[in-house]
């Protein structure tokens, strides 16, 4: 895959996170891509992180790292990368694109030109989603694994069910960042997530990268970390019951019900059917349970979410 042109903006949340920082920003420094903006947001660091960036943009010019310190106060995960989205999206033109960057992880040269690459194919007035394998590395970054394959074609409305797309590894183009920065996602759900669902609900075009880009360290301190192993997660999935994961749901739902003018057509009739299935009784669920596409990346999962909302 070759490189393509376009800026791309580079959305960094930080918090305490001086002990990798300095590897994420030379990785940034090694990309085979090279025209780009760093935009970053700290949540309050009582460590050296602040001092560390101040060092990055003296190195690089203040015009390529632009510090967003409004709105002031903590603001979490999920509003720090939407504050940084708001900022950036206003600066871009028709072929240029953001990226979410987590301070721990540490980019692959390649990265950026194989996202910018694959969002070029095409239209640019149609919303675009790329994400990509990570390989998951210790907090050394020792190689562990890589993570799971998609085994499901990603879209709506699966995007309701499980978010396949690491927002570590996320490109949007220019029509999804504008989309998803004018958007207003429930409290609960995270960046990445609800730019995946509200993307794929709008008729956009998601597109998985089946090369990893990225080295995912896991580590004590990570906000999310990779997914474990299925039959971890279905231990711990069984342990929560039900009610977290249709909350969720729940709340995905009605949020995108909010945003019914930017939706396909086809997702609006999806929508319908689970309005009613979360509302209703065993038959309505079971009529939701029907509508293509809603599953997710792997069968054994798949059956406990079967479960999870039939029950939930």
């Amino acid at each position: 895959m070759t490189d393509a042109p376009g800026h791309v903006a580079i959305l960094l949340a930080t918090f305490n996170g001086a002990g990798y920082l300095p590897e994420q920003l030379d990785s940034l420094l090694a990309q085979v891509h090279r025209d780009w903006t760093l935009f970053w947001h700290d949540d309050g660091s009582t460590d050296a992180t602040g001092a560390i960036m101040s060092a990055f943009t003296a190195r690089i010019g203040a015009g390529r790292c632009v510090h967003l310190n409004e709105p002031a106060g903590r603001l979490g995960v999920l509003d720090s990368f939407m504050a940084l989205l708001r900022a950036a999206a206003p600066t871009l033109g028709e072929h240029d694109a953001v990226a979410f960057a987590d301070q721990d992880d540490v980019w692959l040269p390649p990265k950026l030109a194989r996202g910018m690459a694959a969002l070029a194919a095409g239209r640019a007035s149609q919303p675009a989603l790329y994400f990509a394998r990570q390989v998951l590395v210790d907090d050394r970054l020792r190689r562990i694994g890589l993570s799971a394959p998609l085994t499901i074609t990603p879209g709506f409305p699966a995007a309701l069910t499980q978010n396949v797309a690491a927002g570590c590894t996320v490109l949007l183009n220019r029509a999804a960042a504008v989309l998803v920065a004018g958007s207003h996602p429930p409290a609960s759900t995270l960046h990445d997530w609800w730019s995946y669902i509200l993307v794929s609900a709008a008729g956009g075009r998601i597109v998985p990268d089946p090369e990893p880009t990225i080295l995912y360290r896991q580590h004590a301190g990570n906000a999310i970390g990779a997914a474990a192993s299925r039959p971890r997660r279905a231990l711990a999935a069984a342990r929560r019951g039900p009610r977290p994961f249709m909350r969720d749901f729940a709340r995905h739902v009605a949020s995108l019900c909010d945003h019914a003018e930017a939706l396909s057509p086809a997702a609006k009739r999806d929508l319908a059917v689970l309005r009613r299935a979360i509302a209703g009784g065993m038959l309505a669920r079971l009529a939701g349970l029907r509508l293509p596409g809603l599953q997710r990346n792997h069968w054994s999962e798949g059956l406990l979410f079967r479960l999870w909302f039939l029950i939930g």
